[in-house]
């Protein structure tokens, strides 16, 4: 049996997450401390009981999923579930830093920082408006791929997440993504909709986002991961310290592979994924994706207990 423990990315913010956990497992509640520590303010009172629209900032919602996941982790690792019961690991987008941090690359207090440095300079580097996202549903990445070339028309228009093979998110000018829309309807897609996002994430026009990671990684201590990275920039696994920080890097304006790397790990003989954090997005793409494989999602103390079995 070979298990991957994988992260979840925006959008799977939901007030509350992660209180239950800081109820019942000190090592939970310990997590949202350093992160509060870390940032220098509460954001475990924003997360636990303030308004969805300020936890869906991209500042506040990537470190603050990043703390529900280890969170859980810590959680898990109190019944001796903890990352070496894993043979790897992933996440999606910001989760790729829950995923480094759980492995041991990444301190927590540095990941914390780092995700609310990645989410202003990823909201901050489009003006509001300007760009957009949407999803095509009932189109492979392909045929995504040359949905997106047709709409760009001298604008940026990429496929920015292929999820699973029926979901594919394309980003980039607003005009653009919006002539995707009409031009995926042409080309088969079952729905395409507009996604409510800050930002238009992991394309292009994220371009100075990128910069500013670069500078902000360099700056902090990237360790070996106990256990290899998939990540999505590539979709294969990775264990070099220096390739994990120019990966994360990249990752800003790259695609997130999420098909790919779910492929790659169900090829490496994974038969178990473990969605460890918030929500169950991961849970429901993976399921089209490696339709064999055995899904558990780690949420909340009863998963954790669940887990244990």
């Amino acid at each position: 049996m070979s298990r991957a423990y994988v992260f979840p990315g925006q959008g799977a913010q939901a007030i509350g997450m992660g209180k239950a956990l800081a109820e019942a497992f000190p090592a939970a509640r310990a997590v949202f401390d350093e992160v509060d520590e870390a940032l220098g303010e509460k954001l475990s009172e924003v997360i636990w009981a303030g308004d969805i629209e300020t936890l869906t900032l991209t500042a506040n919602a990537q470190p603050a999923l990043m703390a529900t996941s280890i969170a859980a982790l810590r959680a898990l690792e109190t019944v001796g579930l903890g990352i070496g019961n894993a043979t790897y690991v992933a996440g999606h987008s910001l989760g790729e830093y829950s995923a480094l941090c759980a492995a041991g690359s990444l301190g927590l207090a540095d990941t914390a920082r780092l995700l609310r440095i990645r989410g202003r300079a990823m909201q901050e580097a489009v003006p509001v408006g300007v760009g957009a996202m949407a999803a095509l549903l009932g189109l492979d990445f392909a045929k995504a791929t040359e949905v997106a070339a047709e709409a760009a028309q001298g604008e940026v228009c990429q496929a920015a997440n292929d999820n699973d093979p029926a979901q594919v998110v394309v980003s980039g000018h607003r005009g653009a993504v919006e002539r995707a829309l009409v031009i995926a309807k042409d080309k088969g897609a079952k729905r395409a909709i507009l996604l409510p996002v800050s930002a238009p994430f992991h394309c292009a026009l994220m371009g100075p986002a990128a910069e500013v990671m670069a500078q902000a990684l360099a700056e902090v201590t990237i360790l070996a991961p106990k256990v290899p990275l998939v990540a999505n920039v590539l979709a294969e696994a990775v264990s070099d310290p220096a390739q994990i920080r120019q990966l994360l890097v990249r990752q800003v304006t790259g695609s997130v592979r999420w098909r790919e790397s779910v492929l790659w790990m169900d090829a490496a003989g994974v038969t178990e994924f473990w969605e460890i954090g918030a929500g169950k997005a991961l849970s429901g793409m993976i399921k089209r994706i490696a339709s064999g494989a055995v899904i558990r999602a780690v949420g909340t103390p009863e998963d954790v207990v669940a887990a244990k079995g």
